[in-house]
C-alpha cells in the first residue's frame, strides 16, 4: 500500500517566507508559483517534496498537518543548529530505543516537527 513520503505539506500564513528559510536550514532552492495572488512553495529534500501551502482556517488551518520525523545523523547536532536557526522546543529528546533519540522542535512559523537518528553529539 504505503511505499514512501513522496510529499510533506507544510500550511503556512506566509508560504513563501516559511519556505524560504527551511530552504537557508537545508541548503537547498526554494521553487514558487503563484496562482491568483497565492503564492505555493516547494524544496526538494532527499527525494522528499516540501510544500509549503497557504494556511485556510476552514480545509488546512496552519499546524494542522501531522508530525512528521525528518532522519538525521545526529541528533543533538541537528538539533542545536535548528534551535540556533530560530526554532524553539517542543518535546523531548527522548531515547526511542537505545541509541536512537527523538525529539520534536517548532519551525519559526508555528509547525511542528521531528527528527530522529543517533544519540550521538559530534557532528
Amino acid at each position: 500500500m504505503f511505499t514512501a513520503v513522496r510529499t510533506v505539506m507544510v500550511f503556512a500564513d506566509d508560504p513563501e517566507k516559511c519556505a524560504r528559510w527551511w530552504a537557508s536550514v537545508l541548503d537547498t532552492e526554494v521553487r514558487l508559483e503563484v496562482d491568483d495572488g497565492r503564492v505555493y512553495a516547494w524544496l526538494d529534500v532527499s527525494g522528499i517534496e516540501l510544500g509549503f501551502h497557504p494556511a485556510d482556517e476552514t480545509r488546512n488551518p496552519r499546524g494542522g498537518s501531522p508530525v512528521v520525523y525528518w532522519a538525521v545523523d545526529h541528533v543533538d547536532a541537528v538539533r542545536t543548529r535548528l534551535l540556533d536557526a530560530g526554532c524553539t522546543h517542543h518535546r523531548g529528546p527522548i531515547e526511542a530505543e537505545p541509541g536512537r533519540k527523538i525529539c520534536q522542535l517548532t519551525d519559526p512559523f508555528g509547525t511542528i516537527f521531528g527528527i530522529d537518528g543517533p544519540e550521538s553529539t559530534s557532528a
